[in-house]
């Protein structure tokens, strides 16, 4: 288990803040059906903080074509990884969860919209994500990096995001599904009404998959309040590990 910290007091933090653009019934509770909002342009406004839901915290539960082929030397790390009962994962030193970890994890999360970029906000490590919608390409050689590099574009009602230029440190899933610095993913989000959200994510790594595999996550919005500050501190949970 890691050790962090999340500061959060009743009168330093904004966690209970009714927002005059939620939808409420007529006892004043958010109204979680209403239709989903749109943009100036017309276009669904994915804007909020959001939680995966329950059950769909781990790849095994919501593969959407059956178990993953995994090339030799993958398998044999996933394997290594189970063994270990996770003790060795990115998130346990301090360092990012990666895509799509950062959205599986019991955490919140906070979309952002610009005219010309979306913004992805982590309350964990208070990390981030940048997705530009302004045309530009993917970088042709980028420095890897934990998140990778994101592009996005509309499908109808779907914001496609489509991410390169990782390294090869972070998870796919706490369970330690692997990928190296081939990796490609392309997540589709849609906002089905103004509480719901999912995400269908593809992952193409020709290094450490026999092909392409998706997976499709749910999320449900928490309304009327807002992240904290959660850090990671100093990794003291690591020295007590047992190693096996």
């Amino acid at each position: 288990m890691l050790a962090c910290v999340a500061l959060a007091t009743v009168s330093g933090q904004w966690i209970n803040h009714p927002d005059p653009r939620t939808p409420r019934t007529p006892d004043g509770k958010p109204k979680l059906s209403a239709p989903a909002p749109k943009l100036a342009d017309g276009k669904t406004d994915f804007s909020g903080i959001w939680l995966v839901d329950d059950n769909h915290l781990q790849f095994n539960l919501m593969l959407d074509e059956g178990p993953v082929a995994m090339l030799p030397a993958a398998a044999a790390v996933y394997k290594k990884r189970l063994a270990g009962a996770g003790k060795d994962r990115p998130s346990g030193h301090c360092l990012p969860h990666g895509i799509p970890d950062a959205t599986m994890i019991p955490e919140p999360f906070k979309i952002m919209h610009t005219p010309r970029e979306t913004l992805i906000l982590f309350e964990e490590f208070v990390e981030f994500r940048q997705i530009f919608t302004d045309g530009r390409a993917l970088p042709k050689d980028p420095q890897p990096a934990w998140f990778g590099y994101s592009i996005g574009r509309w499908e109808g009602d779907a914001l496609v995001v489509e991410s390169r230029g990782f390294n090869d440190k972070s998870w796919i899933d706490d369970d330690g599904h692997p990928h190296t610095d081939a990796l490609d993913t392309i997540e589709r989000f849609r906002r089905s009404d103004f509480g719901h959200m999912t995400m269908r994510i593809t992952i193409d790594d020709p290094k450490a998959y026999v092909k392409p595999w998706s997976a499709t996550l749910h999320y449900h919005l928490l309304p009327d309040t807002e992240l904290i500050e959660f850090i990671c501190d100093n990794e003291r949970d690591v020295p007590h590990m047992t190693n096996k």
